[in-house]
């Protein structure tokens, strides 16, 4: 039977990992294999008009150096069809750092080499860097509007208005972006760090023109991905699958940190102007909210879903919101850690903090007063929202009821400002479908082989766990098959729909294995783990096989999820909606000379319906935290407008928040499964848990010093 609640186990991988047995993609040994090396743009804009490959090729070692001309025409574009893969080697220049060549050589320093000595001209033209600069391009996006905010705006009590700004980000996961190669008997193996392994399989077919039947993409394990992973920014797959496949052997490429801020994804710059409206008793009536976003010349990072969270978080009746992207020469943003709610969350909460100043209102007391039972964008109930229970036993663990209200009331007995905010954090809870197969055998193995990925967020253990608590097998012998396109389908894990994916299909894999198991026994009580079981009827295994689909979906996703085409349910449902919910308390201490901002604690309450894994849920809470800290007071990307790149591409100068920079993560879960969303009762945790951190440092900072500031990342010459 599944447990009403899970122990919390430690994770299942982790002796591996500490003790290097986990094979992450560049890990993998390879046989023959040769070392690629790509040669970036130096221009932001324009054509290549001259690649002297001369100097490269005579350095020893260099095999070949592949250019335009080596690679088939890219793919048409399909109408209304899945996003065309990322381009492979193009003249036409979209932004600086753009591959240009690829130099494979025997060994890696050959390959660097070589790549330094290619010679490149161009004819380049004007380009705009930055969302001022002079040849971007605005264009409306999606509005959503429900109610009349106008003209409730017009007639409130109280109105509170504001614009923000949210800086360009890069992700900076430990593993660098890594594509193996091995092109061997027809057959294409791919062993990359992705989060999907499943569209990295058809994208890249797609983009060299061959059948996706004869490639296999592997990612056990991936080192960070946060949204950089998930494909559209992977444009080193295609490149170093077709020199395998040219060359005949082996080809492996891990991209440098410096390329990878001019190749990958990133969280675009974006700005924030927000109009809200309440009744004099402080209840929220209206709210009008427009962003806008740094966009590339033909990037799909959608502008509208900054309103995902922010049109439903509170009982809003009436809401009109605009979004705009404004296409600029950089290469395409995307998905990163909270992708919208970071930013958006931050504009939102800082304003909601200000309402309750201008009410004259506690901030927690106004958003209990003020959390809804339904979805007013559709008029459905949310299947469960458990945001006020957050903000109390928050409260409580903080100790909230002892903080002063005046801002700068507060210090400590070293003299610097202590300041208590608040602030809380909604993201949408969704599912994919799965598909799953459990093998048991008489010799005490357990092979189960699903969708889903592992990127340090813990869906090994999440898996185990179900397993080892409905099944009788044995926990030293299971093996757990997931991120292989030769095992199962894979979708893309993102989004928090990893668990919501991989939980309920391998619970309905272990109950189907119950019931085959009871099926085969026949109504014979035999003793013994279902192992011994299987060997007493002289069965050396049993298998079955499952799938799951997410609430409205049809059977007909999981033919997508073959082709690794993304096909995510939620989080409007068809009778209900779904979104996870968090809120943060957080202490800042600020030194009355330098204005140097500490965190020292921090407590974050959680709904996010039934927890699986404690350990790895707690853990999966702390690093949103820590990168929450990091994005309010360091995280900032600097473009150069003079040439369309980025000044501070290493983690030398790209300041993210180090040990000394976090206090105490006090983490805790309301652990209500949810009664709609899916069989497990789970809804997504991983992105929700960095939502409005941010902003309840800021809110914190403002009790501290007075100062409402309204750009990230904060940092002492804004509190001078």
């Amino acid at each position: 039977m599944i447990p009403a609640s899970f122990p919390d186990r430690a994770r299942i991988d982790a002796r591996d990992k500490v003790l290097g047995v986990a094979r992450f993609s560049a890990d993998v040994p390879v046989t023959g294999v040769l070392y690629a090396m790509m040669v970036p743009a130096r221009i932001a804009k324009g054509t290549l008009t001259g690649l002297d490959t001369a100097a490269a090729l005579r350095v020893p070692g260099v095999v070949r150096v592949l250019t335009e001309a080596d690679f088939p025409a890219p793919p048409p574009v399909i109408e209304n069809g899945p996003p065309p893969p990322p381009p492979t080697l193009e003249r036409e220049i979209a932004y600086r750092g753009q591959p240009v060549a690829l130099v494979v050589a025997e060994t890696l320093e050959a390959a660097i080499e070589g790549a330094a000595a290619v010679v490149c001209t161009y004819a380049a033209a004007p380009f705009a860097a930055l969302i001022d600069s002079e040849g971007g391009v605005r264009e409306m996006g999606e509005e959503i509007v429900f109610g009349d905010a106008e003209a409730t705006l017009a007639s409130a009590a109280v109105v509170v208005e504001g614009e923000f700004l949210s800086p360009t980000q890069h992700h900076n996961p430990i593993e660098l972006l890594a594509t193996t190669a091995v092109w061997e008997a027809g057959r294409l193996t791919l062993h990359e760090a992705t989060q999907g392994a499943g569209g990295t399989r058809g994208m890249t077919a797609r983009a060299l023109g061959i059948d996706p039947g004869v490639v296999d993409v592997k990612s056990p394990y991936v080192g960070g991905g946060f949204g950089q992973k998930g494909g559209l920014g992977q444009r080193q797959t295609a490149l170093i699958a077709h020199a395998s496949m040219l060359l005949g052997r082996p080809v492996k490429l891990v991209t440098p940190r410096g390329q990878i801020f001019h190749l990958a994804t990133y969280r675009p710059l974006s700005r924030h102007r927000i109009r809200l409206g309440a009744t004099a008793e402080g209840r929220m009536v209206a709210m009008q909210y427009d962003a806008e976003q740094e966009q590339s010349r033909h990037g799909i990072f959608p502008s509208a879903e900054y309103h995902e969270t922010t049109s439903r978080m509170y009982g809003i009746a009436n809401y009109l919101g605009t979004s705009a992207d404004v296409r600029i020469d950089r290469q395409p943003p995307g998905w990163m850690r909270a992708p919208h709610p970071q930013a958006s969350g931050f504009a939102m909460e800082s304003m909601v903090d200000e309402l309750a100043y201008r009410l004259g209102q506690d901030p927690v007391a106004l958003r209990l007063a003020n959390t809804g039972d339904v979805d007013f964008r559709t008029g459905q109930p949310f299947s469960s929202n458990h945001l006020n229970a957050c903000l109390e036993e928050g409260a409580r663990r903080f100790g909230w009821s002892s903080r002063t209200a005046e801002p700068g009331s507060m210090t400590a007995d070293d003299g610097s400002l202590v300041g208590w905010g608040v602030a809380c954090g909604s993201y949408p809870s969704m599912m994919v479908p799965a598909v799953a197969t459990l093998r048991i055998g008489a010799d005490g193995s357990t092979r189960y082989a699903a969708s889903g990925h592992e990127m340090g967020q813990g869906i090994r253990t999440a898996i185990a766990s179900v397993l080892l608590e409905s099944l009788e097998i044995d926990p030293e012998r299971l093996e757990i098959l997931i991120g292989d396109t030769t095992a199962a389908p894979q979708h893309i894990t993102a989004g928090s729909w990893g668990s919501a994916g991989a939980v309920p299909v391998a619970m309905r894999a272990a109950a189907r294995m119950r019931e085959a198991v009871a099926e085969l026994l026949d109504g014979r009580e035999i003793a013994g783990n279902l192992h011994r079981r299987l060997a007493t009827v002289r069965r050396p295994f049993l298998e079955i096989e499952v799938s799951e689909v997410g609430p409205g979906q049809g059977q007909d996703v999981l033919q997508a999820l073959q082709y690794g085409a993304p096909a995510v349910a939620g989080p409007a449902y068809p009778t209900f909606t779904t979104m996870s919910y968090i809120a943060h308390f957080v202490e800042v201490r600020v030194e009355p000379t330098t204005r140097r901002v500490r965190v020292p604690r921090v407590v974050s309450i959680v709904d996010c319906g039934r927890v699986i894994s404690p350990r790895t849920a707690e853990s999966q809470v702390r690093g949103g935290v820590v990168w929450a800290i990091g994005a309010a007071l360091r995280e900032a990307t600097e473009v150069d407008p003079r040439y369309g790149g980025y000044l501070n591409n290493d983690l030398a100068d790209y300041v993210v928040a180090v040990n000394a920079d976090i206090g105490a993560i006090d983490v805790g879960f309301i652990d209500q499964p949810d009664p709609l969303a899916n069989s497990a009762g789970l809804k997504g945790l991983g992105e929700v848990a960095m939502v409005g951190a941010s902003p309840a440092i800021a809110n914190a900072i403002f009790h501290a010093t007075g100062r409402r500031l309204h750009e990230l990342p904060i940092r002492i010459e804004h509190l001078l």
